[in-house]
């Protein structure tokens, strides 16, 4: 069940009939984490992690069996009144610690190990039984050659060592080796019940004995096996965390560098970085709607221009341009288009000259933007003979008639973004307007440039013309009298840039952006040298010891984490994120309830045998133990066995019963405090049992049958109280359980353990001091009461030691999950800002087409059968600073305009041109073809205009021409009347910018076939072609300010509309002579005339003008 929904369902929600869901507790499976690794092909790699982690639990090994061995010698030669019998267990100690130190230091090896790996169990089982055998043959020496029975001393450290510290990998493995070291204890016990027939022996030896320690054993290997298995699933859900930290990390790292360019792509750098910030910080608010640069939701109004005083403009036309978009298909068209202008981007960027954009056939560029340059009019013209090769080899090679047409002029212009939407860099002023005419003016195959561009090279390097007659004549040139010449390459200079086709760059791989990341981060690929690099830098813990064979780089950001865990505690020093990670679900907390009734029973089982008699009370708290264990049990484990049996029915609903007790598992799994209250219920459960072993001893009646036992030389009942050892056994098993539970403050695991300690140490010394006194003792004249602390203490610092290194382990995953959340958090926030910047340079249906097509090295285009084109230019315009300001406005209001109708794909801005602004409509037909009748559009003549397409709809027979985007696009060509309108009566209220109110509007609209396609290198540019597109802007070009001029096909569209259109004349258009034109019927108050002579009755359009000149914003 999901906790989110856990916490916030009503009281009564939660007891109705439910369905079970796994999912979060599924993904902490052992055996659904083994496959994932294998899925990934991780399983090698996982290894090595794995082999790494098991030295690091060597380096905690080493200190502690020698704090064990070296601490255990020194309380004997302290504690022993007679050391003759001390210098053999030193020997046998000695000998044992020098063994297994010296075997198990092969691993450290770490190269040789991932090469024979057979050596970690080898080594492991060796060490284990030379501690094994140097226990029982201390033992036995002394009892076959003094007659003392003694106490093994290491076999719970054994057990210990083996499923915690020791480098096997196998969790089976590693079983079977602590059984069969159990088992030899066992039967070391067992030989003595049958050989021996020492009183003192029996005592020791016991069958009773025998079958507790059987039980203590069981519990020891219980929980060695629990820890194997949580240990091997938090590891592996680690290394499976780190592998998607890893892929997120190298993902962003792509992504920011894709990001760049596709910026670079748009915008200079100077003018990118705010705008750049503009969009991570709009993507990170919390109320964040925003998909488009320049919303119009917010109320900022963004305008970046700069002034550049010594620059170089080249402006380039591809001759024949126009017999290119109509005669070839809109395949070879896009890879024509594609092939020549890579070319000149990577032309460009080899001569350091800034690209602006191109427009169909126009391409133009500035050389010394970026940076100042002293040599930008060489690099231009240099450029310019490039593009007049590689146009040369493209024509060659294509067999088509083309060439180029190239003005450089040089001197200052204007150059920035303006606008809310579609964000695009351009370039303005008077000596941009003087290169542009040169290019029109020039002669095919050479370079038109002007005598202040001139001046500026080194003449020797070209051969040099006279300028063309058409510059002479050309008005606009004559208001600044010029010179101009031609210039052409010398015979050894070529394109520089090779033969063939130019294809995709290959720094713009957009293979990984889109809806899809995150499948594409999680699905399996080969391993990179990269990404074994980042496995072996995984944290492991432990100490680093620094051998000369094993040498590894520092690690500077983990060593900085470490640095945030306490030394002793491994606490957080930030106590929110301690705090945070407490407060995180335990999904692997019924396996510890499993552990501790299986514990909890075997405490149970030895307080039963350990006593001689079993009061009414005492069977009474056994039962309430048993319940209360078995009850906790229940409730964590029912949802897991429904799970199993439901696998086949996973829509199975479950009763109210069996939801209200799902319910309450998740509530302690989530919660806190709860998981401390269950923790702190078993431990009191252990304690009720454990109290039962002591308060039924009659001390009295011991201490009489002892005495009488030494005077009258019989045998007493060795359970007339209770059992030493036992009792020591079952607080080991209760301090190693106490340790065992995950998610519960290591400080009060701490606590609890060293308080056990101490309780411990007080039945020892004082409760029970006499009966600990006269038991067995695990060294010749040491103290017995000595020997059961020492045991204790033994178990609480391996407890420790282990606890500590597995504390460490999941806080360092949980600080990297908190990693990979914030890494996931950046790359999600570089996704969006990519797809919003590629939805800046393409229409919003094109992105993800366009990252599918790239992604398989294809070029992007499509063919339209019906689309309508307007080009719409401000009239009446100077180029300079103030009158920029107020294009800017206008522009900015367009955009905004511009949103009620995009919101529905409905109209696409292409571009702006200088004054010109480019936009088509039904560049998606999927998503206008049925309009949604209760959609509320934000424009008032775009609700009417949709009203009258679905009437049509509804009342004629539709033929699929799609001719309602000629209608559309013209109400948008009104709409943009009227903003204009309300434009120019703001800025006349301004008295010191009334001249520049005087602003005009002149419209062209075309309808028909177009095609379009994504071409450049570094740089994508979408754009469209065909017919539609040069009548468009051919309508505008030779049409009237305050007029909507259309062609005649597209009239008689808008006359099925109810739109009058007034027939113009023949007008002459370049490249097809005189044709009929026609001006759209439009009123005084801007409305549409109707073909029946009824005006539609429309709202104007509320137009919020951003700022005036001075800065202050108009409502």
């Amino acid at each position: 069940m999901n906790k989110k929904n856990t916490c916030k369902t009503p009281y009564r929600e939660r007891f109705r009939r439910c369905y079970l869901e796994y999912t979060n507790e599924c993904l902490w499976e052992l055996s659904y984490l083994k496959a994932k690794c294998k899925e990934l092909n991780l399983e090698e790699e996982y290894m090595k992690y794995k082999i790494r982690l098991m030295i690091s639990y060597l380096t905690v090994f080493y200190p502690l069996v020698i704090l064990v061995i070296v601490g255990l010698q020194v309380i004997k030669w302290t504690f022993t009144e007679y050391k003759i019998y001390i210098y053999l267990n030193l020997i046998f100690d000695g000998g044992t610690l020098i063994l297994v130190t010296g075997l198990l230091s092969i691993n450290f090896f770490e190269k040789f190990v991932n090469r024979h790996r057979w050596v970690m169990t080898v080594t492991s089982i060796l060490s284990a039984y030379v501690i094994v055998m140097g226990d029982i043959a201390h033992a036995a020496y002394h009892y076959y050659h003094s007659d003392w029975p003694l106490n093994t001393s290491y076999d719970v450290f054994v057990l210990c060592m083996i499923y915690m510290f020791l480098p096997i990998s196998s969790i089976l493995a590693a079983a079977l080796l602590a059984i069969s070291v159990s088992v030899v204890y066992v039967l070391y016990y067992i030989h003595f019940i049958v050989f021996s027939d020492h009183n003192m022996a029996k005592y020791v030896y016991g069958l009773d004995i025998v079958s507790i320690e059987f039980f203590h054993y069981l519990g020891f290997n219980m929980m060695g096996i629990f820890f194997r298995i949580m240990n091997a699933t938090v590891v592996r859900s680690s290394f499976l965390d780190r592998y998607q930290f890893i892929k997120e990390e190298i993902w962003l790292r792509q992504a920011r560098r894709q990001e760049s360019l596709l910026l670079d792509s748009i915008l200079p750098p100077q003018i990118a970085k705010p705008i750049q910030k503009s969009i991570k910080d709009k993507i990170m608010r919390p109320d964040n709607d925003y998909y488009h640069l320049g919303s119009s939701r917010t109320k900022e109004n963004f305008m970046s221009i700069q002034i550049h005083s010594d620059v170089s403009i080249l402006y380039a036309d591809v001759v024949n341009y126009t017999y290119l978009t109509t005669t070839l298909t809109v395949e070879k068209l896009v890879k024509v288009l594609h092939d020549l202008y890579a070319r000149f981007d990577l032309a460009a960027s080899s001569f350091k000259v800034q690209r602006i954009k191109f427009l169909g056939d126009c391409y133009y560029c500035v050389a010394g933007l970026g940076e100042s340059d002293p040599d930008h009019a060489s690099m231009a013209v240099a450029l310019g003979i490039s593009m007049i090769a590689n146009i040369k080899e493209v024509r060659v090679k294509r067999s088509l008639d083309i060439d180029m047409r190239i003005g450089v002029h040089s001197g200052t212009l204007f150059a920035g973004v303006i606008g809310e939407a579609k964000l695009q860099y351009d370039i303005w002023g008077a000596d941009v307007n003087i290169a542009s005419l040169l290019e029109s003016t020039g002669k095919p195959g050479y370079v038109h440039v002007s005598g202040r561009t001139l001046s500026s090279l080194n003449a020797a390097e070209y051969k040099i013309f006279p300028g063309t007659e058409a510059a002479q004549r050309d008005p606009e040139l004559q208001k600044h009298p010029m010179s101009t010449y031609l210039l052409a390459a010398l015979p050894y200079r070529n394109s520089g840039l090779g033969d063939g086709s130019v294809r995709f760059d290959r720094n713009l791989d957009l293979k990984t952006v889109g809806t899809n990341r995150k499948s594409q981060v999680s699905q399996a690929i080969s391993l990179s040298e990269e990404l074994r690099e980042e496995f072996s830098k995984m944290p492991v813990g432990g100490f680093k010891f620094r051998f000369p064979w094993s040498r590894r780089e520092r690690d500077l950001k983990h060593e900085k984490v470490e640095r945030d865990l306490g030394i002793f505690c491994v606490a957080f020093k930030d106590k929110s994120l301690e705090w945070d990670y407490l407060h995180q679900p335990d999904y692997i907390f019924k396996y510890s309830v499993l552990l501790g009734w299986g514990i909890g029973c075997c405490l149970i089982y030895i307080q039963y045998v350990n006593n001689a008699y079993l009061w009414y009370t005492a069977c009474i708290i056994d039962v309430i133990a048993f319940l209360v264990l078995t009850s906790l049990l229940f409730i964590c484990w029912f949802k897991k066995v429904c799970w199993w049996r439901s696998r086949q029915n996973q829509h199975k609903s479950y009763s109210k019963l069996s939801c209200a007790i799902f319910h309450m598992f998740e509530k302690i799994q989530h919660s806190f405090v709860l998981r401390v209250t269950v923790y702190m219920m078993m431990v009191l459960c252990y304690y009720m049992v454990m109290s039962l072993t002591l308060i039924n001893c009659d001390q009295d009646q011991y201490e009489l049958d002892i005495i009488q036992s030494k005077l009258f030389h019989y045998e007493m009942d060795p359970f007339s109280c209770f059992h030493p050892w036992a009792c020591t056994n079952m607080v080991a098993l209760i301090l190693g359980m106490s340790y065992t539970f995950a998610r519960i403050p290591f400080a009060l695991k701490t606590f609890i353990g060293c308080s056990e300690a101490v309780f411990f140490l007080l039945i020892v010394y004082f409760q029970f001091h006499f009966i600990f006194e006269h038991s067995s003792t695990t060294c010749p004249f040491l103290k017995p009461e000595i020997a059961h602390f020492s045991r204790v203490c033994m178990m609480l610092v391996t407890m420790y030691a282990k606890e500590r290194q597995s504390e460490f382990n999941t806080k360092m995953n949980y600080k990297l999950n908190l990693d990979l959340q914030k890494k996931q958090k950046s790359a999600d926030v570089t996704n969006q800002s990519i797809i919003i910047l590629l939805n800046n340079i393409l229409p919003s249906h094109v992105v993800e087409v366009y990252l599918n097509s790239l992604a398989k090295h294809e070029l992007y285009h499509e063919n339209y059968r019906m689309v309508s084109v307007m080009f719409a230019k401000l009239t009446n315009f100077q180029m300079d600073l103030p009158s920029l300001r107020v294009l800017h406005d206008i522009i900015t209001e367009f955009d905004r305009l511009l949103y009620a109708y995009k919101e529905y794909y409905v109209v696409e801005k292409i571009k702006v041109v200088g004054c010109t602004y480019m936009a088509a409509c039904g560049l998606d037909f999927s998503l206008i073809e049925n309009p949604d009748r209760n959609s509320k559009f934000g424009s008032a003549s775009m609700s009417s205009e949709m009203e009258q397409v679905r009437s049509r709809q509804e009342s004629t027979v539709r033929d699929n021409d799609h001719d309602e985007v000629a209608f559309i696009m013209t109400t948008f060509a009104l709409d943009l009347m009227r903003v204009l309108s309300v434009c120019n009566n703001a800025y006349a209220d301004k008295h010191f910018v009334r001249s520049l109110s005087t602003s005009e509007i002149r419209i062209g609209i075309s309808t028909g076939q177009i095609m379009a396609g994504v071409v450049g290198a570094s740089q994508p540019h979408y754009d469209i072609w065909g017919n539609a597109v040069n009548m468009a802007s051919r309508m505008e070009s030779t049409g009237l300010s305050g007029h909507i001029q259309v062609t005649k096909e597209t009239a008689q569209t808008l006359e099925e509309f109810d739109i009058q259109c007034t027939y113009r004349g023949l007008t002459f258009v370049k490249g097809r002579g005189e044709i009929p034109t026609y001006f759209v019927g439009i009123d005084n108050d801007l409305k549409f005339i109707s073909s029946k002579t009824i005006s539609l009755v429309e709202r104007p359009v509320t137009i919020h003008l951003s700022h005036d000149l001075h800065g202050t914003k108009e409502r």
